[in-house]
């Protein structure tokens, strides 16, 4: 039988369930079938969606780079982000993959005008009052190691806190860092392969 749930990996939570010394990991929060897995992965400091799942063939259809899925990333930057690196970002930047140079395939990008609304995050990002830590909205449909982190950057506003929000119709609307929802395959896969 084949199970599918969509969580809000927390802050700070390895995207495994095996054992990891000193660092919680998806087994701290979430109790699933023995043979359920993670669809690719969130980095230990980002949080937001994930799909657990014994799907195997599920990996293929959502890892894939020819299939181009829409992942769309809330990401708070540091400091006061201007349209010249939204457009920037929007074109494509040029960061670091495993030593060689990689130029990011264009995507979407705006800011936030209203901070969207997020669960408190434990640790909070630092605080300092004269430097802003605006919002903006990343849409890719590529997912290339720490990518998101690395396009900020080369922007000149590293990222502070990171949310996968969505992959295609999948959100984690509603959701709190280690919430978990089981779902039907056939709702799932209409969210994320219906056009």
């Amino acid at each position: 039988m084949n199970y599918y749930y969509i969580i809000y990996k927390p802050y700070q939570v390895l995207s495994q369930f095996s054992f990891s010394e000193g660092k919680q990991t998806l087994a701290d929060f979430f109790d699933v079938p023995k043979d359920v897995y993670p669809v690719g992965r969130l980095d230990y400091d980002s949080e937001g969606l994930l799909l657990l799942t014994n799907d195997r063939s599920l990996n293929n259809k959502l890892l894939n780079p020819a299939f181009e899925h829409e992942r769309e990333y809330w990401v708070q930057v540091d400091g006061a982000i201007n349209t010249a690196a939204i457009m920037q970002l929007q074109n494509g930047v040029t960061i670091n993959i495993d030593g060689k140079k990689y130029h990011t395939k264009k995507c979407i990008a705006s800011l936030f005008t209203i901070d969207p609304a997020v669960p408190e995050r434990n640790p909070p990002i630092r605080f300092r009052k004269e430097i802003p830590a605006p919002w903006i909205k990343l849409i890719l449909t590529e997912g290339k190691n720490r990518q998101v982190r690395k396009m900020t950057a080369q922007a000149g506003f590293p990222t502070l806190r990171l949310i996968r929000y969505r992959i295609e119709k999948l959100t984690i609307a509603n959701m709190q860092p280690g919430d978990s929802m089981a779902m039907e395959q056939a709702d799932l896969y209409e969210k994320l392969f219906s056009a």
